[in-house]
């Protein structure tokens, strides 16, 4: 077996390591959504997201508000407008501005993805990270090991069936019994 020279030379390769972390949470994220049915990048669902939690955003808002340089976020709505998920004008009084909004498919869109799979991804991200302890390389090394050994998808997965079968397994209130 070839010996992982990311891991091995640590701080000397954060930020490869980050970005192999990040690479590994995107693609993974990217199975959860496609399993739910919605066909967009996951990297679009921080902008998404920063539109419904402050509304309508000119572009170096929207910039500020995911943390990534304008030309990215220039990049990405462009494929958000085409899809019909956001909409934009020129911002009143200077038409320079570009502010960009949710269309109602996009906030319909962001509506069904925080009930439907955003706390089942953040779940399974916090599963994944639960057992970090100790020094950052060591807990890198235990992140990618548990993203490597069960996918964010695999968790949801089990995540999902265990809240099921609790549902099943909880008795029915008297009152539901005599509603139905």
């Amino acid at each position: 077996m070839i010996e992982d020279v990311v891991k091995e030379l640590g701080f000397l390769t954060l930020g490869t390591r980050f970005k192999r972390i990040g690479e590994a949470l995107q693609a993974q994220t990217q199975a959860l959504l496609t399993q739910h049915g919605i066909d967009m990048p996951a990297a679009h669902f921080p902008l998404l997201a920063a539109l419904d939690w402050h509304g309508a955003l000119s572009v170096g808002e929207l910039s500020q508000a995911v943390g990534v340089s304008q030309p990215v976020v220039t990049r990405s709505l462009k494929g958000l407008e085409d899809s019909g998920l956001v909409q934009s004008e020129g911002a009143e009084g200077d038409r320079r501005v570009r502010r960009v909004a949710l269309s109602p498919h996009g906030r319909a869109l962001v509506v069904r993805a925080q009930r439907d799979v955003w706390p089942v991804l953040e779940a399974s991200v916090a599963q994944v990270c639960a057992s970090l302890q100790g020094p950052l390389l060591q807990q890198l090394a235990a992140l990618e090991a548990g993203l490597h050994r069960t996918s964010l998808l695999e968790r949801s997965a089990a995540s999902i069936a265990t809240q099921q079968a609790q549902q099943k397994s909880r008795p029915t209130s008297p009152r539901k019994e005599k509603a139905r």
